[in-house]
């Protein structure tokens, strides 16, 4: 007999909204402190630091490219030690290996807010390096892709479900917009809200962050179950439904093979019963 049970998911707490809003609500801040208090880079967004890069080399300013060009190798490097992480450390059961990105990125972050004036180059870099760590780790939210540093990305695809929920009017794609606009706000919440800390406190403002990324570290300990939405519960029911048919024909179809074989061995006994 076939048994087969609704399986019960849980997942790591990577892709939940309360990790989600404290990695983005920081990424918001973040980009907020390089720009306000560490010489107008864009710690986050690679994007704005090469048009002031290029801007710069072609008008032979060289060292004002290379303040632009030393954060976005930055990021590139973190992209690649991510990936390194996540490659040797995926099989570890101790600790998720995200939650390795996250306690490096506090780390380099704490350090950051010792760093003078005098060392922005250095400051941004390791900002830089942090933010890309994280943007590599972190990148579903619910199952849908996003980023938790940039806002791009995020506007493109929540633009594109809301544009398809007016074709189709799925509910499911008002849903997933809703994903992609909320950590937009919550982007810009950190942002706005990093804006006015580093009026108060300076270059200790990234310290925020390391808080921040504390309480997501400590979250990434519990697992969150799966709750299943009504299309996996009804492409389960039909599943379950198939499975039951199948057995059935097996059923009748070993049935009719036993009686087909009693039959074929009562008649080679019996010849004259042919």
């Amino acid at each position: 007999m076939i048994s087969l049970k609704q399986p019960k998911c849980s997942r790591q707490m990577s892709e939940s909204w309360p990790t989600v809003a404290l990695l983005t609500f920081s990424g918001g801040l973040q980009d907020a402190y390089s720009y306000c208090v560490r010489g107008k880079v864009f710690a986050n967004a690679q994007t704005g630091n090469i048009v002031l890069m290029s801007q710069c080399f072609f008008a032979g300013e060289w060292l004002g490219g290379v303040h632009y060009l030393v954060p976005l190798f930055a990021f590139a490097f973190g992209v690649f030690i991510a990936e390194q992480i996540r490659a040797r450390y995926a099989a570890l059961r101790a600790v998720h290996w995200r939650q390795l990105i996250v306690l490096g990125e506090i780390l380099l972050l704490f350090a950051v807010g010792f760093f003078p004036s005098s060392m922005d180059l250095a400051g941004n870099a390791l900002v830089s390096f942090a933010c890309a760590m994280q943007v590599q780790a972190f990148r579903k939210i619910n199952g849908y892709p996003y980023a938790s540093t940039m806002c791009i990305g995020n506007l493109r695809s929540g633009v594109e479900a809301f544009s398809a929920y007016l074709r189709t009017k799925d509910s499911a794609l008002v849903k997933k917009a809703g994903h992609y606009f909320g950590v937009i706000g919550l982007f810009a919440l950190g942002a706005g809200t990093g804006g006015m800390l580093c009026g108060q406190l300076g270059l200790r403002t990234i310290w925020v962050c390391c808080a921040l990324l504390s309480i997501g570290f400590s979250l990434m300990f519990l697992k969150e179950d799966i709750q299943e939405n009504a299309e996996i519960q009804t492409a389960w029911t039909h599943i379950r439904t198939d499975a039951a048919q199948a057995e059935a024909e097996a059923r009748n179809i070993g049935h009719a093979l036993s009686q087909e074989i009693q039959q074929q061995a009562k008649e080679l006994h019996n010849p004259d019963e042919r």
